[in-house]
């Protein structure tokens, strides 16, 4: 069972999410050859006070 975590910054509208769902769904079956119920996809929306790079969190830049 293929599971995918797409981890981003919150803002993205429901129908983006569905979208991407869709896609990732799309391209997971034909290159894994894996039934489409098989696939899980987890999206974890991380705030920019809880995300940092370079030594800065991003709600800082």
């Amino acid at each position: 069972m293929p599971i995918l975590h797409l981890q981003m910054h919150p803002g993205r509208t429901d129908d983006q999410k569905r979208a991407f769902v869709r896609e990732a769904t799309r391209a997971a079956v034909e290159t894994l050859a894996c039934p489409p119920e098989s696939l899980e996809i987890l999206i974890t929306e991380i705030g920019k006070d809880s995300w940092a790079v370079g030594g800065k969190l991003k709600s800082e830049a």
